[in-house]
């Protein structure tokens, strides 16, 4: 039976109330927790009174796929040197005069990935037209992606991200309560400001199409 959460479940359980003793203050800080409303999409977990709001880059709209981040739409976002697949040093100001597509993921070799870097490799020539740079970064070491961009024929950079300190400037967002590495795609005009982000973790294949539309209209 799903359980449906009601105003019944928010008033305090006499066993709970405060008393006159000692331990007043801590009957009463369990009581506000087991009786604060749950803001959860899970449908009955509750969460503490005092537990602070969700950071803005948690805050995404589903029905599109955008969410704000560290790094927002309007603004250049900072500098890096990763990197590359060849062990090559590659700063993102390198590009600049010319748009670019950067787009974070998990990891090399798994499924989801796989099938992100592949539509991004069968649409290449597109991106190419338009004139954009791809550049693709992940925590994996350059020896991963080398392997990796040499096995699916990769045409685009790989960045390796060892340590994640990029992610973390960019404000890219976790899945799964952060277990997971978010996958994120930036798109950077001439200037190199952020133009379009697109965040979907389960329908990797997505950010191609989405991002090929913002660019034929740069």
């Amino acid at each position: 039976m799903a359980f449906t959460p009601s105003t019944a479940c928010c008033k305090p359980s006499l066993a709970l109330a405060p008393r006159a003793s000692s331990r007043g203050s801590a009957a009463r800080a369990q009581a506000a927790l087991l009786c604060t409303p749950s803001t959860s999409a899970f449908r009955g977990l509750r969460r503490p009174a005092s537990a602070a709001p969700a950071p803005r880059w948690r805050r995404s709209a589903a029905s599109t796929g955008i969410v704000c981040g560290k790094v927002s739409k309007g603004i250049v976002p900072p500098n890096f040197t990763l990197k590359d697949q060849n062990g090559k040093p590659v700063s993102l100001n390198k590009f600049k005069g010319k748009p670019v597509v950067v787009y974070f993921y998990p990891a090399d070799e798994t499924p989801g990935c796989t099938k992100q870097a592949c539509a991004f490799r069968d649409s290449y020539e597109k991106f190419k037209k338009a004139g954009a740079e791809v550049i693709g970064i992940s925590g994996d070491d350059a020896a991963s992606h080398k392997a990796f961009a040499q096995k699916y024929r990769l045409p685009f950079t790989l960045l390796s991200d060892e340590g994640n300190r990029v992610r973390k400037e960019w404000g890219v967002p976790g899945d799964l309560f952060g277990t997971l590495p978010g996958r994120q795609t930036y798109v950077l005009d001439k200037q190199g400001v952020v133009q379009y982000i697109y965040n979907n973790q389960f329908q990797p294949e997505k950010h191609i199409g989405e991002t090929l539309k913002i660019l034929q209209s740069l």
